[in-house]
């Protein structure tokens, strides 16, 4: 069975609970997250990456040198679904 898309109202009555994430359009969650250099960004794609691999979820990262930017959507729906809800608080959590 499919993940359905949040509406717009969905969406940003999650964002309300997870600080410094923002949404493009209804496709994509987003958010930047500034490490302490090249080294502590890897670290972070890697733990990034274990948590999508549990949740058999695949974020969009891009490293810039101490910035990691997390962008997270549902593939198969082409929108954003409780998964991305739920991935972004882990890695919210992951990031403190």
């Amino acid at each position: 069975m499919a993940d359905t898309i949040l509406t717009e109202n969905e969406i940003d009555a999650a964002l309300r609970g997870l600080s410094g994430w923002t949404r493009m359009g209804t496709r994509t969650l987003r958010k930047q997250f500034a490490l302490g250099g090249f080294k502590a960004a890897l670290a972070f794609v890697n733990t990034v990456g274990e948590l999508a691999e549990r949740a058999d979820h695949h974020p969009n990262i891009l490293i810039e040198y101490s910035t990691v930017t997390v962008m997270l959507s549902t593939h198969d729906t082409n929108g954003v679904t409780a998964r991305d809800v739920r991935l972004a608080r882990q890695i919210e959590a992951a990031s403190q």
